[in-house]
């Protein structure tokens, strides 16, 4: 197990300090604002198991995820939070968590055993809007491009300034500057970053109109970059007794890295679906594009989990680009809720070895007892094509 630091936490609290001497304010007040907060904490226990059909070893992890946090009260409309998180391996499990020895033995679940600051930031609240700086979570929209992994133990944070603005009705604008992505895989596999996120978002009658801009760059010997932009809309309406929803995005990125050359690619999204008695069902195609077969669209701060299938079989997307059809069924049962999808994958840009990229069944069931207990129970088969 280890321990893991980050002497940029420590900023806020100096940061914090420095508020309370130059606002002048009674000790008592300070005080207060550090006393009468809130805590808050949550307990995790999951089973995983993986099985591929090639030479690992399948993998099976029973892990406890603990998080306590602490938030003080408002104190000149600055707040503080602090959130500890520790994952434990119970008895004895067969699994490596990447970055795991070489060569692999076992299947991958990315699940280190880490204990960890999870969250460490100020905030500032003001009629405009709330503006953070310090460890954070930070997720948009759907978190098909930035978001925080939650469906892992060590979820994805990032040691960022944040304001998250309101300066009309209907109108958000969110903008971040990330200086490193504290990842799900522990301290060793974070990195330093110059990365810009500007969302802006307006609501209306039909539904929202979502313009980004997601200007990302590694600070590493590698340096890489993905300057992404893009647009979406999403909403839904009634008809009769049946609600219909809807939803298109559009993108566009490029890529660079110092010593290779640069590519570009293309996103699309267009998914539409029906509510009726009480069933869910969504039909949808996404696209994320292929340059000439050699680099696929890519979505590096994304919770991955969320999209193209369960098994985490595209995380990264493939050089030649990925299609993915998809049907999804979704309603209440035995006293919770079940799902199940169906993804169909194929090439953006295949090649005469590589067009067919396999299809996939996802099923999940969750339930909660009462307010603060829940438990589930996901399963995801893949079978590749070419």
């Amino acid at each position: 197990m280890t321990i893991n630091s980050n002497k940029a936490l420590l900023k806020p609290a100096l940061l914090a300090v420095a508020i309370a001497s130059s606002q002048g304010a009674s000790a008592d007040d300070f005080t207060d604002a550090l006393t009468n907060g809130k805590a808050f904490g949550d307990i995790r226990i999951r089973y995983e198991s993986v099985e591929q059909d090639n030479a690992l070893k399948d993998a099976d992890a029973l892990i406890i995820r603990s998080r306590l946090g602490y938030t003080t009260g408002s104190f000149n409309n600055f707040s503080a939070t602090l959130e500890v998180e520790d994952s434990s391996v119970i008895g004895d499990n067969d699994y490596e968590a990447y970055p795991a020895a070489t060569p692999k033995t076992y299947s991958v679940i990315a699940d280190p055993e880490t204990t960890e600051v999870d969250q460490a930031f100020i905030q500032y609240t003001s009629d405009m809007g709330k503006f953070k700086y310090g460890r954070q979570v930070i997720a948009l929209d759907n978190q098909r491009f930035i978001g925080h992994v939650g469906w892992r133990n060590d979820r994805q944070t990032f040691s960022a300034f944040s304001a998250a603005l309101t300066p009309a009705e209907n109108l958000s604008v969110t903008y971040a500057y990330i200086f490193e992505r504290n990842r799900i895989l522990a301290e060793d596999a974070d990195i330093d970053s110059k990365d810009h996120l500007l969302n802006v978002s307006y609501k209306t009658s039909l539904g929202k109109i979502t313009g980004y801009a997601y200007l990302l760059e590694e600070d590493t010997t590698a340096s890489k970059s993905y300057d992404t932009y893009g647009v979406s809309f999403s909403g839904s309406a009634m008809s009769g007794d049946t609600k219909l929803l809807y939803t298109a995005e559009y993108a566009t990125q490029e890529k660079s890295e110092k010593g290779t050359q640069d590519f570009e690619a293309e996103y699309y999204l267009l998914e539409g679906g029906v509510v009726i008695s009480g069933i869910t069902a969504k039909l949808g195609y996404e696209v994320l594009g292929s340059d000439n077969s050699t680099y696929g669209f890519s979505t590096p701060l994304a919770t991955g989990h969320k999209f193209n299938g369960w098994s985490d079989q595209f995380l990264g997307t493939p050089g030649v680009g990925l299609e993915d059809t998809y049907v999804s069924v979704g309603t209440k049962a035995l006293g919770g809720a079940i799902t199940a999808i169906y993804h169909n994958y194929e090439a953006n840009d295949g090649t005469a070895t590589l067009d067919d990229l396999g299809d996939e069944w996802n099923l999940v069931y969750a339930r909660k007892f009462g307010k603060h207990y829940s438990a589930g129970v996901k399963y995801a088969k893949y079978d590749a094509g070419d």
